[in-house]
């Protein structure tokens, strides 16, 4: 009742009407806030976490932010961080990272023909790609993957025993549509993109070849960036027991990549919704 009609009278004044003393009223009042602040923290808490899990343990506090405010709850990182820590949840990208280096690369007269321009305006302008290991068994398989520069969907991928060219083309395969639309594919020099089958299947649909300066990752960054994300988020830290254990969890990856995660690239959009919003 006081604090109801605290904007119409004193505090003071209606302590002494009903007869009570201002330190009870403010014991209680005190009280009741923090009981509220508690409530609201568990739901926090509990919001969070989820939204962590559902993330497959790989957003930190900016994206969480993000998903925070589509559900009308504005936080800010640091307290998000707080509670991150209170509940131990770590993100995957904190762990650090073994980053193999490339030796060797080929002298192909095949210029550079994206000259890094990375930000496209139209879906399947430019297709790049890379492969990277994975750990099957007691062996190491390898996975390649296909990106379009436009909403870094990824629009074609492959996993197999041995890193070849026929990987490749098997991740080639695997895009959904006319492959005629996809005017250029970059890539850096390995031997798998530039030899004569990939070749072939470019010639066939009319795509034009691009790689990269030697010995320069940068003229592949977003490929490069893209294997790091899958590296932490997907390979690092898993088991696959079999080729189709890691083909049916790649697949649900790469659903819940394009679907689902959201790119701060994107304006923390998915691929998909940012194609959408776009047509």
């Amino acid at each position: 009742m006081i604090r109801n009609n605290a904007h119409k009278y004193s505090i003071s004044a209606m302590c002494n009407v009903l007869n009570i003393a201002k330190s009870t009223y403010y014991y209680h009042a005190n009280l009741s806030e923090k009981e509220a602040h508690n409530t609201e923290e568990v739901e926090l808490s509990n919001e969070i976490e989820r939204l962590f899990k559902e993330s497959r343990s790989n957003y930190g506090t900016r994206k969480l932010k993000v998903e925070l405010k589509k559900q009308k709850m504005v936080v800010s990182r640091r307290r998000i961080g707080r509670i991150m820590k209170q509940l131990g949840l770590v993100s995957k990208y904190t762990v650090a990272q073994y980053k193999p280096y490339k030796q060797t690369c080929n002298e192909a007269p095949i210029k550079n023909e994206l000259h890094r321009q990375f930000k496209q305006e139209e879906q399947l302008a430019v297709v790049v790609s890379d492969l990277t290991y994975v750990r099957v068994e007691k062996k190491w398989h390898y996975v390649c993957l296909f990106v379009d520069l436009f909403n870094r969907e990824i629009i074609g991928h492959s996993a197999g025993p041995n890193k070849t060219a026929a990987l490749v083309y098997q991740a080639l395969a695997s895009i959904k549509g006319n492959l005629h639309n996809i005017k250029m594919f970059h890539t850096d020099r390995g031997k798998e993109f530039d030899n004569k089958l990939i070749s072939e299947a470019l010639e066939t649909f009319g795509i034009q070849r691009s790689l990269s300066m030697k010995g320069c990752p940068y003229d592949n960054a977003v490929a490069e960036a893209m294997f790091k994300v899958f590296k932490t988020e997907f390979a690092n830290g898993a088991h696959f027991a079999s080729l189709e254990q890691l083909a049916l969890e790649l697949n649900d990856y790469v659903h819940w990549f394009n679907n689902i995660r959201i790119h701060g690239t994107l304006g923390y959009l998915s691929p998909v919704e940012f194609k959408n919003r776009s047509l």
